[in-house]
């Protein structure tokens, strides 16, 4: 059985997504208030295996989780790119006359924006996580409260849905990464059915003229594809940054040259993983 350690509750997204991956197979889940014991779960037992949200197409980057995951010494293993879809959810003997209140995490929050603006009488009150706030409100059985979380927390907590599918953007996904004590990549690369083609780098430049354009070049020139690029200021040190990218390749062999190449350009260059692309899952 497979320990996968995750932020948030129960029902929340994270549990959703880590079912997924490990579709089929026996999982145990520690349930974690913050990304930070996620790590820490990993860094107390190295079998643990960690899973966090990295990014969400509406949101964007969850810029802390880039540098928790390279201070960790973790690695990639994989990543799973799940549709979120928010549901309105209260007591089951309850019903839309009754909410005064509704709590959810702020990025939630923000996601049902416009569908709150249609409720202004309802106050909106932010809380740790999606899941928790519906299962908080049915073990103190807080009437005329509503929780903005997934069905599927609405359906494990005994909630009633007032409502599915409120989230503003109907294209709303959310990307997360599996993470992995070095020692047991391996072990988790013997149980993979493709090859990698996607890889997480980062590393730091020297601050002069070019100096990004330069690696950008050479990655063009392997035809190794930059999926995403994300900056970071490196505290400190003004003006200086870490460039946290995501390449794909079709090819093991060009991407190992590419990196090879953009070696002697880069400062602190590290890899952070080598992974098969998630595809995209519809809750």
């Amino acid at each position: 059985m497979k320990r996968i350690a995750i932020q948030g509750t129960l029902g929340s997204y994270h549990d959703i997504a880590a079912h997924r991956y490990f579709e089929g197979e026996d999982i145990e889940l520690i349930c974690c208030a913050t990304f930070e014991e996620v790590f820490g779960a990993i860094r107390e037992d190295s079998h643990t295996i960690g899973m966090l949200a990295i990014e969400n197409t509406i949101a964007g980057s969850l810029l802390h989780n880039y540098e928790l995951l390279r201070q960790s010494g973790t690695q990639i293993v994989g990543e799973y790119k799940l549709r979120i879809s928010h549901s309105f959810v209260c007591l089951p003997e309850e019903d839309w006359a009754d909410i005064t209140e509704v709590n959810s995490h702020p990025i939630a929050l923000m996601q049902c924006r416009e569908f709150l603006n249609r409720h202004p009488q309802i106050k909106v009150v932010e809380a740790e996580d999606t899941a928790l706030s519906a299962e908080i409100i049915h073990r103190e059985h807080l009437c005329g409260h509503a929780a903005i979380c997934s069905k599927h927390a609405a359906e494990m907590y005994g909630m009633k849905v007032l409502e599915e599918g409120i989230e503003t953007n109907k294209h709303n996904f959310t990307r997360f990464l599996v993470v992995a004590d070095p020692w047991q990549v391996d072990d988790l690369n013997r149980q993979r059915t493709h090859e990698p083609n996607k890889a997480s780098v980062v590393f730091t430049l020297p601050h002069q003229e070019g100096s990004l354009s330069q690696v950008l070049s050479i990655l063009s020139f392997y035809r190794i594809n930059l999926t995403k690029i994300q900056s970071l200021p490196i505290i400190g040190r003004e003006w200086e940054y870490e460039f946290y990218v995501d390449v794909m390749f079709d090819q093991m062999l060009r991407y190992k040259q590419a990196i090879a190449a953009i070696s002697p350009l880069t400062k602190q260059l590290k890899i952070l993983g080598e992974y098969e692309d998630g595809k995209a899952s519809i809750q």
